[in-house]
């Protein structure tokens, strides 16, 4: 297992970088949003706080999530070079990201009914399930082994902001995965035959 605190000079370069990439990926998600009501017609209210209320009822958790990166955890990620080995793991969160957006354009294309799309849709559940659900008890239990705790006992060793954070991250990242997992059920369940 490697130690848990050596430094590397990207765990530190991403932060900086991350903080505006947030912030503008709320404002791109703002205008497709609004972008798409106006294609459908849906567009009911000219002003832009109507627009803005919209996509929050509809991107909500999302916006949420964001906001929490940039307030809450790319702040704490300004740690004077310690902590690389939570960072990465962290970050390994976004692996999952290109094929969820894959998933995206290809629907968008009307490529849901490919082997692309079915090929891509499993890659998505495995990397989100074990680069955004599993990584929180693995992290867990990489610091349990590296002070020499059992799993079951690293809850209570750290202290209670911790866990709550730890949490309030995992949350999120199962309500999405249970999405996901709906969306393969109806991509790859058997479909009844068709009436003549």
């Amino acid at each position: 297992m490697p130690p848990l605190t050596p430094i590397h000079w990207l765990a530190s370069a991403y932060p900086p970088f991350a903080v505006p990439y947030f912030v503008y990926d709320v404002y791109a998600m703002f205008l497709c949003h609004r972008h798409r009501r106006r294609l459908k017609g849906h567009e009911d209210h000219p002003g832009p706080s109507a627009a803005v209320v919209a996509f929050l009822r509809r991107e909500l958790l999302m916006v949420l999530h964001h906001a929490a990166m940039v307030l809450v955890c790319f702040p704490v990620l300004w740690r004077q070079g310690k902590g690389d080995f939570f960072l990465g793991c962290l970050l390994m969160a976004e692996l999952s990201t290109p094929f969820v957006c894959l998933g995206k354009v290809l629907i968008m294309y009307g490529l849901q009914h490919t082997a692309l799309h079915k090929l891509n849709g499993a890659a998505t559940l495995l990397t989100f399930l074990g680069c955004r659900v599993l990584l929180f008890p693995y992290l867990y239990w990489a610091y349990g082994r590296h002070i020499g705790v059992p799993l079951f006992r690293v809850p209570s060793v750290l202290p209670p902001a911790y866990n709550m954070a730890a949490a309030a991250l995992l949350a999120p990242q199962l309500y999405w995965f249970g999405l996901l997992c709906r969306g393969a059920w109806r991509l790859f369940r058997p479909q009844p035959p068709r009436p003549p």
